[in-house]
């Protein structure tokens, strides 16, 4: 008799176990730590890269279909090099002087020479009450986006600053504001990282309290994302994948939060079956068997949330996707390889001064948790009902959400000069000033493009059309703002009407355009990809879990956290903070970081507690389940809301409030929706939870009873 030929399935399984195995041998512990040593260095100097290879100009965030962006394509026609305007604006309220005029005069000629200044040099022009004057400055922006804006523009702040005699004086327009928003994020690559290891380090010893098991997660998370930033960068460098500022701020976050939550799982699996098995070896094998699924499954709804966005329009958006999901794949294999290798060679003394002996009571099924699990238990209905209740009155909030983006004034925590110089151009000049639109038709019909532009109300004047292989350029000024809705409005209007001329194939660009089209592109990625991020993270809960129920109730209960966070969010940002707003892409950046993030703790409750239910009943599991995992969830939710708070340290709203929300939304998911709500409705539920798998089925199981002491 012969034996029956392996089944592809079986031998992806022996390969899956044995790769599993490898971290977990005498022999194999060396193995993993030597390729991950010779990784991190040939990774470290190609990580250290990736600032270098980010693209932040406009059109890498920008939604590639847009009519702005086709602007700015077929605009390098005219000029091949990108270029930024600075304003340079000077004020005397009592009126300016001869000598004032004089010196804004001396100033244009030496601002011809500073680094980076392209092209002829405007101005200055006087406003028409006299106290205010503007002097504007093409700035190269390089291939560097808005890195080569903050030379030019610190040395125009000088010059101007210098002879001033009284005036004062600022550089605004779209490069100040681009030299400022880069000073900004340039914290993102060096504090962020340093405020990210120091909150995890101090976090990591309040919950191992242990001077040395610390170390260990912060190294494989330290490595994780090392190794991720060099695979980033080869294919930022040969791959086109779209890197900026914020998506290599965010890399960092989420790899040290996330690495650092699978850690915590694996950690306390690990020590648990330490107390049962007198081998560490064997320890670890049984530990990387029972929590391997469910960070496996907590790492693909996290890869497959992220994968989701590159769907979106915006190019910002579409770039997060590939890198978040590079990151957590390397953070996955680093937890899976590198973190129990070092926990097996290290051996027990590694949890000095509380070793877990072999053959010691295992202390969670008596702690804290375990009584909250019992009181839970005793009433879940009530608990459930309540609770849901609570977190649905938070939501109240979301009547103020206002997420249609962030003028440049409300685009900063603080006040920077650009914002000032802005708000003094707006009391002297029409308010378009210096951010005007950008107009390209066909070189024949410009005359009826800029008549028709001309006669759109909300238009101050235009420019005299430049022409170029059969293509005409030029621009308008708007008499509103260019972040402001009058400005939006009078864009939709320019475009009405220059749409109107017969062949001209005319296109409407610019600032007031570009933040026109963010918003709409936002609004379309947000329709999009929410719904599919729901559909895609619930088909995996059902493959895990083998069920229906018990999916459908976890993402009822994620989306209603959701809901609640954003109404605090939206509260504390108005009443608190004092925001004007929220940015485009904020309802959309935290609904996919708390589902794939935030499921997480789900998928880690539940897998325990299908466990625990498969011997002893679901009710019985429930609480066993919330015991095992309450302490460990609780300190992995504490350190990855913490990591996402540190992004509130950055002087941009945007990435304050998705920080900020983020990490209320982890708190929220972790103390109240994983440990109480959803606790609550599996007692409640009990075994129907698990339908239509056996386990929903009236069984032979007796059912135990929760107690304190199960």
């Amino acid at each position: 008799m012969t034996a029956p030929r392996p089944t592809a399935r079986t031998t992806a399984t022996t390969i899956a176990t044995r790769l599993a195995a490898l971290p977990c041998g005498r022999r194999g512990k060396w193995v993993v730590l030597a390729i991950w040593l010779i990784l991190l260095v040939a990774a470290g100097p190609l990580a250290g890269k990736l600032m270098g290879a980010e693209d932040n100009q406009a059109s890498s965030w920008l939604p590639g279909n847009a009519e702005s962006t086709k602007v700015l394509n077929e605009q390098r026609a005219f000029q091949p090099i990108e270029t930024a305007q600075a304003v340079v604006v000077y004020d005397r309220p009592g009126g300016l002087t001869p000598a004032d005029r004089a010196q804004g005069a001396r100033d244009a000629v030496t601002f011809a020479t500073a680094p980076h200044v392209l092209g002829p040099v405007i101005g200055p022009v006087v406003s028409g009450d006299g106290q205010a004057m503007q002097t504007i400055v093409p700035i190269d922006v390089g291939t560097n986006g808005w890195n080569d804006l903050s030379p030019a523009v610190d040395s125009l702040r000088a010059t101007a600053a210098a002879d001033s005699h009284g005036m004062t004086t600022h550089v605004t327009g779209p490069a100040g504001v681009g030299a400022d928003q880069a000073k900004a994020f340039a914290g993102i690559d060096s504090s962020l990282l340093a405020a990210t290891v120091s909150v995890v380090i101090v976090l990591l010893l309040l919950t191992y309290r242990s001077p040395v098991l610390w170390t260990l997660p912060l190294i494989s998370a330290a490595g994780a994302l090392t190794v991720s930033e060099a695979v980033i960068y080869l294919l930022a460098e040969h791959a086109g994948l779209t890197v900026n500022a914020q998506s290599a701020g965010i890399l960092v976050v989420l790899v040290l939060g996330a690495g650092t939550d699978y850690a915590l799982l694996l950690t306390a699996r690990y020590r648990e079956e330490l107390r049962r098995h007198e081998d560490r070896h064997e320890a670890m094998a049984f530990a990387l068997h029972r929590a391997g699924p469910a960070i496996l499954a907590s790492s693909a709804t996290v890869v497959v949330s992220m994968l989701c966005l590159l769907i979106a329009e915006m190019n910002s958006t579409r770039g997060l996707g590939p890198v978040c999901a590079i990151g957590v794949l390397v953070a996955l294999a680093a937890m899976l390889t590198l973190l129990p290798a070092l926990l097996v060679i290290t051996g027990r003394w590694v949890f000095w001064p509380v070793k877990p002996a072999y053959g010691t009571p295992e202390p969670t099924r008596t702690g804290r948790w375990a009584h909250i699990g019992t009181w839970i238990a005793r009433r879940p209905r009530k608990v459930w009902v309540g609770t849901a209740l609570a977190l649905a009155a938070c939501c109240v909030g979301l009547v103020s959400l206002d997420a249609n983006g962030l003028g440049t004034a409300a685009s900063f925590t603080g006040t920077p000069d650009s914002v000032v110089g802005q708000q003094v151009l707006e009391q002297h000049f029409p308010g378009g000033t210096g951010s005007p639109l950008t107009v390209i038709s066909t070189a024949a019909d410009a005359g009826a493009v800029r008549a028709a532009a001309q006669s759109t109300p909300g238009v101050a004047g235009t420019s005299v059309p430049v022409t170029h292989a059969g293509q005409a350029l030029f621009q308008a000024t708007l008499t509103d703002p260019p972040d402001s809705q009058a400005a939006k409005d009078t864009v939709d209007r320019v475009r009405t009407a220059v749409h109107a001329v017969p062949g001209a194939d005319a296109k409407v660009g610019g600032n007031t355009a570009v933040i026109l089209d963010a918003g709409r592109a936002a609004g379309n990625d947000n329709r999009a990809i929410i719904p599919l991020v729901l559909v895609v993270v619930l088909v995996i809960l059902a493959l895990l879990l083998r069920a229906v129920t018990a999916p459908l109730v976890l993402i009822a209960t994620v989306v209603l956290s959701y809901a609640a966070t954003l109404g605090i969010s939206v509260f504390f940002f108005e009443h608190v903070f004092g925001f004007q707003g929220e940015d485009n892409a904020f309802p959309l950046f935290v609904f996919v970081f708390l589902v794939a993030l935030g499921i997480d703790y789900n998928i880690f409750l539940m897998t325990r507690v299908r466990e625990e239910s498969a011997h002893h009943g679901t009710r019985h599991g429930a609480v066993a389940g919330l015991a095992a995992t309450g302490g460990v969830i609780t300190s992995a939710g504490l350190i990855l809301a913490s990591t996402f708070a540190v992004l509130g340290t950055l002087p941009v709203v945007a990435l304050a409030e998705i920080g900020f929300a983020v990490a209320l939304g982890v708190l929220i998911d972790t103390l109240v929706v994983r440990s109480v709500l959803v606790t609550a409705l599996t007692v409640d539920l009990d075994r129907h939870i698990w339908w239509p798998s056996p386990l929903s089925r009236p069984s032979e199981v007796r059912e135990v009873e929760p107690s304190a002491h199960a």
